[in-house]
């Protein structure tokens, strides 16, 4: 089992940036991939970025690629997504997921996919 906690979330200005974290608990130390989610008010929760255990392997939507990236550091068992940029159509819930892999480069796009998710971090951008 993993256990997820979303942070970094706030009221910004349309241009800002924001970093946000995933702070990720699995007790018998497998390996997890993790995508990010994001859902806006009356839309379906759609995909945004993932990455690898090991890192290597990213994998970001299409419309975000230039201005989100996604990275972790195993070490801390943190996950981030880094917003640059950030328009009124970025606010949104943004919720982190993972699956247990045996996988290193494994990653995904589809919610189906993955097991465990946070509760959400919101991120609200005013023009």
């Amino acid at each position: 089992q993993v256990r997820l906690a979303e942070s970094g979330g706030g009221l910004v200005q349309a241009g800002a940036s924001l970093k946000l974290s995933c702070s990720a608990s699995e007790p018998d130390g497998d390996m997890y991939t993790v995508g990010w989610f994001r859902q806006a008010p009356g839309k379906d929760r759609e995909f945004v970025a993932a990455i690898s255990w090991i890192g290597t392997s990213t994998f970001l939507t299409n419309s975000v690629k230039d201005r989100f990236s996604i990275s972790r550091d195993n070490a801390k068992s943190t996950i981030y997504l880094q917003i640059n940029n950030l328009e009124p159509e970025d606010t949104a819930v943004y919720y982190c997921a993972a699956r247990i892999t045996n996988v290193e480069s494994y990653t995904s796009p589809r919610r189906r996919d993955y097991d465990y998710w946070g509760q959400g971090t919101q991120v609200t951008v005013a023009s």
